[in-house]
């Protein structure tokens, strides 16, 4: 069952071209006129430099669009680029799903794969000349030490004792440092810039410090690796980056940015820009929070539907349309806010109401037997595949005497406003037939299991010869044609919409929503369904969207619900603003 649809391309990946161009923002405002003044001969370049120590999240997926969506609509160029400076967090696992997920987001770099660690033998030597320029020195001190001799808001930093030593030594212990004689933590390089900076990032910040680690890339060539603001700048200059796009936490940042960029030898002078990171409710965005969710086994795994990482959000049927166009939608920003996780809910959506097929399942099987139907009896009705996409035809499903329909269609003392199935009530079946609820069977508990009701033959075409009318229509599938399944329904992952920044000061995990999974055993779904293949996404009528899990197979279906129906939300949200007044 494919749900993929023909798209244009980017013209420099495979991605949809939106249907709208976004709006001219603060950055696109920024390239614009550098574009228009000449500035960089008028090129534009920028990059998405991930850190290979976890998976890509829903906040990642912002950034992406932004750097490789700028460099698109300016005809310029976007790089990916692994900022690997950590080797002790780092994991080719990472890496892999990084380029899996960035391609699968709909962004394609060519030949522009890089790797901070390309430019290890670079930084060096920038490095050396700038201990050369007396702009850098060895630090003996631990960094205990080092974070005391900052100072304060208020206070200065006090310099270190190995502030002035002199050229000749620095450069030796360097070269040592290198070479591996000494032990992590027991030296590293800091710029000599200035103590009394109320920027702190400016109070002589560590370049390099020792690590005895293997690297996923260049092995145990290296047992110093430098720090990421040295890194990044350098890395951007090298490449030739015209605008570099950086999230506000990097807006104190900028100056260190500066100041390397302006004190190495470098071939191009990159701008940095800073924009509001993405933060959404009912879920965390930091990856340490999230690792912790993953070690702790709290989920199951990066890739659970729960969790906002790319690969949970595909595993649970997001498409990667509706992801780039919720980035369009919330825009880019200079102030942090928090974005409603309805938004993302609402893209996915209106992308799966024009593309997923309609299909009948039941979560919560009662069984119905209707009485006046001929025994052995079986139709075929012809339902559409997609009302929104006349192109997709339609489909034949089985229709017999004996059918499911779901608990919550009948109620035997039905409540006001209550237009399903009752004891007396005719409803339509959905595509086909009017039939009337004659009594229910009860087990020794009291508990319905079973229906009894008649139909019209009158009303297959789903009307009545004589003009009556039915409030109700509800969906179906025959009881010995369906296929039995197992459906997942998620919910919010956190009971609270800011779990990471609660006033009460409470852990982020003490909000973990209990009831955040119901897994749903002895699901029914049509036949049609036997075929479909994980990734395979569908409407089940009346209930959501729902994707076909990896864990499925030919002999156990497994679905996971990706979002409800916007009117299902509309009616919980109606109920509680009555129970509240």
């Amino acid at each position: 069952m494919k749900t993929t649809a023909s798209e244009p391309l980017h013209p420099d990946g495979p991605g949809p071209v939106p249907d709208t161009a976004p709006p001219l923002d603060f950055i696109r405002e920024i390239v614009a006129e550098d574009v228009g003044s000449g500035k960089h001969g008028g090129r534009v370049a920028t990059r998405f430099p991930p850190e290979p120590n976890g998976y890509l999240h829903i906040g990642h997926a912002k950034s992406i669009c932004l750097n490789f969506g700028v460099a698109q609509e300016f005809g310029g160029t976007c790089n990916l680029r692994f900022d690997d400076t950590n080797p002790a967090k780092e994991d080719v696992e990472y890496v892999d799903s990084i380029i899996d997920s960035v391609r699968w987001l709909g962004f394609d770099w060519g030949d522009r794969l890089f790797h901070a660690s390309d430019y290890f033998d670079t930084i060096y030597e920038y490095t050396v000349q700038l201990i050369t320029d007396g702009k850098a020195y060895v630090d003996d001190q631990s960094a205990d030490q080092i974070r005391e001799h900052r100072g304060t808001l208020t206070e200065p930093g006090r310099e270190s004792p190995w502030r002035n030593r002199p050229v000749e030594e620095n450069l030796d212990l360097f070269a040592r440092m290198k070479a591996g004689e000494f032990a992590d933590g027991e030296k590293v390089l800091r710029a000599k810039i200035d103590m009394a900076s109320p920027n702190f990032n400016l109070r002589d910040p560590v370049l390099y410090r020792i690590r005895h680690a293997t690297h996923h890339r260049t092995g145990d060539t290296w047992c110093i690796y430098p720090m990421y603001d040295n890194t990044h700048a350098i890395s951007d200059a090298l490449e030739g980056i015209t605008h570099s796009l950086c999230t506000l936490e990097f807006e104190d940042h900028r100056p260190l940015y500066d100041w390397v960029i302006e004190n190495c030898p470098v071939p191009s002078r990159p701008r940095q820009i800073e924009f509001a990171r993405l933060n959404l409710t009912y879920t965390v965005m930091s990856k340490r929070k999230l690792l912790e969710l993953v070690q702790r086994g709290d989920v199951s795994g990066w890739d659970d539907p729960r969790m906002p990482t790319l690969v949970g959000l595909r595993r649970r049927g997001f498409t990667p349309e509706s992801i780039r166009t919720f980035a369009a939608r919330i825009g880019v920003a200079k102030r942090e806010n928090l974005v409603d996780v309805a938004l993302l809910e609402d893209a996915v959506r209106e992308d799966l109401n024009r593309r997923a097929p309609r299909v009948l399942a039941v979560l919560r099987p009662l069984r119905v037997v209707i009485e006046n139907y001929p025994e052995g009896q079986v139709e075929q009705v012809e339902l559409a595949n997609n009302p929104e996409d006349p192109s997709s035809g339609t489909r034949k499903v089985p229709f017999s005497r004996v059918l499911y329909i779901e608990q919550d269609d009948f109620r035997e003392q039905p409540p006001p406003k209550f237009h399903r199935l009752a004891p007396g009530r005719e409803v339509r079946l959905r595509g086909t037939y009017f039939i009337t609820c004659t009594g229910a069977v009860k087990d020794a508990a009291g508990c319905i299991t079973e229906l009894r009701c008649t139909y019209d033959p009158a009303t297959r075409a789903g009307s009545a010869p004589d003009g009556r009318k039915v409030k109700g229509t509800i969906h179906w599938v025959a009881a010995d044609h369906a296929l039995d399944a197992e459906v997942r329904l998620y919910d919010r992952l956190f009971t609270v919409p800011n779990p990471a920044d609660d006033k009460s000061g409470r852990d982020y995990k003490e909000f973990l929503n209990p009831a955040s999974l119901d897994v749903l055993s002895g699901c029914r779904v049509e036949p049609s369904l036997a075929a479909a293949a994980a990734g395979d996404r569908v409407q089940f009528e009346r209930l959501g969207y729902f994707a076909v899990d990896p864990d499925s197979s030919a002999d156990r279906l497994v679905f996971n619900r990706t979002v409800t129906l916007r009117d299902t939300w509309a009616r919980i949200e109606e109920a509680q603003k009555k129970e509240k007044r």
